[in-house]
């Protein structure tokens, strides 16, 4: 549901001049050019797809895995009492014990 009020005439003081409000001409669209359009992913294909290559973080050759930890209380409160980045700390000590 659209809750937006369009504006229909000029109304001042809301952050332009009537000269701007009438230089904008962009009329409603009808329903035969409704009809013809074609969603953005058709009509520009290769913007889309650029579009979608920008998103989000880009991939990593190693994700790190996300996995559950039974720890001894004590030795969890050490790395905890290490400060804001415990966990990396507990990581790279997990990386010293490889053989």
């Amino acid at each position: 549901m659209n809750h937006i009020k369009t504006v229909k005439k000029f109304r001042p003081g809301r952050g332009y001049t009537k000269a701007d409000w009438d230089a904008v001409d962009s009329p409603e669209l009808t329903d035969e050019q409704i009809a013809k359009g074609k969603p953005f992913k058709e009509a520009l294909p290769e913007l889309y797809e650029a579009i979608q290559r920008s998103r989000g973080r880009p991939p990593v050759e190693k994700p790190k895995q996300a996995v559950t930890l039974r720890i001894d209380p004590d030795t969890l409160a050490r790395f905890r009492a290490t400060g804001k980045d415990w966990r990396a700390r507990m990581a790279r000590a997990l990386d010293r014990t490889k053989a």
